[in-house]
């Protein structure tokens, strides 16, 4: 997958929200409504249907931090659900291993976290892992390296102890999935529905 190294600030921008894409919301906060780009500061013209649908489609890519190819397969997948194709997506993109360490609160940032994943600093079921995409089950176990409990950033993190998600058990740098996340579980404000109708047009 070809990862984004650009700015996170400018793609708040884009969309006109805070997308916790960086750890700090202030400075994000400053130019949220200001578009990047020479023009940015005109007003924003108002969408059509379809790029309502378009805005949210990125929003959820934006967020979690995956391509537009990862979007679409896991769509798909969610298609193949018994459930409601919008929140088994959403479910879905909540069980990636580096939302996990984020969610945890092991991580400042998804993208952090993701680093955290891909230089091996996780161990999942007792093995070092490095696929962030890997989606949890109930009852994997998620254990945070002692290294990198030491690292400035993440210490801060481990020191602030921060609240898991009711479907995860977190005693300090081990966790438990105990059960796989719903929608209500999910604090962003994405309508996922929107995404539904921009890939099944």
């Amino acid at each position: 997958m070809s990862r984004y190294i650009g700015s996170r600030n400018k793609r708040a921008r884009q969309i006109g929200e805070d997308l916790s894409l960086k750890s700090n919301a202030l400075k994000v906060g400053r130019r949220i409504n200001i578009r990047p780009g020479q023009h940015g500061a005109k007003r924003r013209r108002k969408l059509s249907d379809f790029g309502i649908q378009l805005k949210e489609k990125q929003k959820m890519r934006y967020v979690y931090g995956i391509s537009e190819k990862q979007l679409q397969k896991l769509y798909q997948q969610a298609t193949n659900s018994q459930l409601a194709t919008g929140s088994t997506l959403v479910s879905s993109l909540e069980r990636r291993l580096d939302n996990v360490v984020f969610r945890l609160g092991w991580a400042p940032t998804r993208a952090a976290a993701r680093q955290l994943v891909s230089h091996y600093h996780v161990r999942l079921n007792g093995k070092r892992h490095n696929i962030a995409s890997y989606q949890v089950q109930t009852n994997d176990t998620v254990v945070l390296s002692t290294s990198a409990s030491k690292i400035p950033a993440i210490k801060a993190m481990l020191e602030s102890d921060a609240i898991a998600p009711a479907w995860l058990e977190k005693k300090q740098i081990a966790a438990k999935v105990t059960r796989l996340p719903v929608r209500s579980d999910v604090i962003e404000p994405m309508v996922e529905q929107l995404v539904v109708e921009y890939y099944s047009r």
